[in-house]
């Protein structure tokens, strides 16, 4: 509840909601009303997609969440191409599943996705396997840049197909990397890293973006103080 109040006291006014902490979805929404912020999009875990689909999607619509996102696989879900493929055809199900709900699927990436298999991208193939208007993308703009790609290229090629970004910038020396644990320890606050924010926000609406949330994995100092340096660059910069 603290923590909560404080990030709207900074000056956010929508949150991405991950876990309830044991709390039941109506006293999430009520603490939220509490304190001014809204939760348009929410991440469930695979397991949760797989398992109480319907329940899970009833509690993101109690929450008064437009999106109903997978925020990362197991690694088993994920050891090749073939892997990709099935989970494309779940998502389409799943998308389908939350359209009737009066909801909307994407899936948020990492940098794994973009490691190559006989010279096949897999996040290009869930892309082009995924129908779109079931399956939105939540386009995680630091770890599709630490895996060497470019958000920009995404947002012209696929237009329409990210409603949603995840902002974190990258410090300085940050290598290429598609595998996760390689892609940590580079984190910073928006705007103090190396990422080009002026040039994907002036793309963002190409790609129909309807909401954008600050988000840094790991913090040098104080999360409240991060997210406040985050909110002030991103309240101030000018496209």
């Amino acid at each position: 509840e603290g923590t909560i109040a404080q990030v709207a006291a900074i000056g956010y006014k929508h949150v991405e909601v991950y876990d309830f902490y044991g709390r039941k979805a109506a006293e999430v929404r009520k603490l939220l009303d509490a304190n001014g912020l809204k939760s348009p999009s929410g991440h469930f875990l695979m397991p949760k997609l797989k398992k109480g689909l319907e329940k899970h999607i009833e509690d993101g619509k109690t929450l008064g969440m437009e999106y109903f996102i997978c925020p990362i696989l197991d690694p088993q879900d994920r050891d090749g191409l073939d892997d990709y493929k099935r989970l494309a055809e779940f998502f389409n199900k799943v998308g389908e599943q939350c359209q009737k709900a009066g909801t909307q699927f994407a899936y948020h990436n990492h940098n794994f996705e973009f490691k190559t298999y006989d010279g096949v991208v897999p996040y290009d193939e869930l892309l082009r396997l995924t129908d779109p208007e079931l399956v939105k993308m939540e386009l995680d703009c630091y770890w599709t840049t630490r895996a060497g790609k470019d958000p920009l290229d995404y947002i012209q090629k696929h237009p329409g197909r990210f409603p949603l970004l995840h902002i974190k910038d990258a410090k300085a020396g940050a290598p290429t990397a598609t595998e996760m644990d390689a892609g940590r320890g580079y984190f910073t606050e928006v705007g103090r890293g190396t990422i080009d924010w002026k040039r994907i926000f002036k793309a963002a609406p190409q790609g129909g973006l309807k909401h954008y949330f600050v988000e840094q994995d790991e913090c040098d100092g104080s999360p409240l103080d991060s997210i406040k340096i985050s909110h002030d660059y991103l309240k101030n910069l000018k496209v």
